[in-house]
């Protein structure tokens, strides 16, 4: 369907940790709200619009930002009660919307194309935000246009706690004056790179020949010509919380070895935890499946709070293994699954640690990005000699890893 038709609405948690942390204690209300690693060497995982003012924004380190507001107070974070909470706005979301995507844990898009016959779009968006407002005590902000892309940006326009609509017509208008940082995927780089070709506003690129951004910036320039211009056809994704990726190994030789069993999960679950990072993916659901020689097959599940982090899944995948090995005879298959997927950050659950460890985690997917999966592994993990590399996420469904025989 032409985008010109549609009606998009993005919503958005407005600064989702402070508001669930908030929720918790009333006394944080108004106040200066920092939410990361708590020593100096921590980052900023998010910020209230208070600490806003002191130019502190997401991913500063924590010293830097005591230093611009001393008074600020700092909490660790807790994912498992944001990961509570952003289920019960998807849960009312998912009885309100006949299509939703939830791109990540405080952010979604709905497609209400044709209700304005029976509700109107606009009214029917700005009740279903005051229920969300209403059930869960949440601040939430929407924009509603006829594409994605300007709903995204309607949504930030609106912020804090507030709504805006673009009618059909109007998108270039409305985005002209705005800094061209406010398009989707011109992150610093390419802003930088914008500004010194001396495009700061969305107006200096609509005016543009779309062959001289392309010229500029290859492929990526004309989708941002084409975004600035308030064209964005993309369909709104129905979203699945089964979704999921998966590895399992079947072996030559039925095997009663502990050590090796373990030993392989660690290095599947390591694996596992990259794909995630590199699609920018957090799981909220691990499962463990064994198959023993007489075919009878067994699986644990266990939901967690949304993470894409090694420390935070191999551990619970050897501890369900533990739980569901019990029977002693040889195995002849063992595989994971990380379920219920989003959009996201996996530093999400990296609150209680200091920027060293977000640090280690990027240079090691650097480095697998570079020279392959296996080029740098865990030590417990090495008795696993192949593990595919395959990427789940481009041009395939998402349901299996990989299922080898070793």
């Amino acid at each position: 369907m032409n985008s010109d038709n549609r009606a998009i609405v993005h919503m958005d948690l407005d600064t989702f940790f402070v508001s669930c942390e908030r929720l918790i204690d009333s006394r944080l209300v108004g106040k200066p709200i920092l939410i990361g690693g708590t020593s100096d060497r921590g980052v900023v995982a998010s910020c209230s619009y208070e600490a806003r003012l002191f130019g502190i924004h997401s991913a500063m380190p924590m010293k830097m930002a005591k230093e611009r507001c001393p008074d600020a107070i700092i909490i660790k974070g807790n994912s498992g009660t944001y990961t509570k909470y952003s289920n019960m706005v998807t849960e009312i979301i998912k009885e309100a919307a006949p299509v939703y995507e939830k791109t990540s844990v405080d952010e979604f898009y709905m497609d209400l194309t044709g209700m304005d016959k029976f509700f109107g779009c606009l009214k029917y968006s700005s009740e279903l935000r005051q229920r969300i407002m209403r059930e869960t005590g949440l601040p939430i902000s929407f924009g509603l246009s006829p594409n994605k892309t300007v709903s995204k940006i309607a949504t930030g326009e609106a912020k804090p706690n507030n709504q805006m609509q673009v009618s059909r017509g109007t998108e270039r208008v409305f985005l002209s004056p705005l800094s061209v940082r406010k398009i989707p995927m011109v992150g610093l780089k390419t802003y930088q790179t914008l500004c010194n070709l001396g495009i700061r506003k969305i107006q200096t690129l609509q005016d543009m020949p779309v062959e001289m951004m392309e010229s500029a910036l290859g492929k990526n320039g004309k989708m941002i010509w084409t975004k600035a211009n308030g064209i964005d056809n993309s369909p709104v994704v129905q979203y699945n919380e089964r979704k999921s990726i998966s590895t399992e190994r079947t072996f030559d030789r039925d095997t009663i070895d502990i050590y090796k069993l373990t030993a392989i999960l660690t290095a599947m679950a390591e694996n596992l935890s990259f794909q995630l990072r590199r699609a920018e993916k957090v799981c909220a659901c691990v499962s463990v499946k064994i198959r023993y020689s007489d075919f009878q097959t067994q699986s644990i599940q266990k939901r967690i709070p949304y993470t894409a982090a090694d420390h935070d899944i191999i551990p619970l995948v050897l501890e369900l293994f533990k739980k569901l090995y019990t029977r002693r005879v040889l195995v002849r298959l063992i595989g994971i699954r990380l379920s219920h997927l989003v959009n996201g950050n996996h530093q999400i659950s990296l609150f209680d640690e200091n920027s060293k460890l977000a640090d280690l985690y990027s240079a090691m997917d650097t480095i697998r990005d570079r020279y392959g999966d296996r080029s740098l592994v865990r030590a417990s993990g090495l008795e696993a000699r192949t593990i595919g590399r395959y990427n789940p996420f481009k041009g395939e469904p998402p349901m299996l890893l990989a299922n080898r025989r070793v």
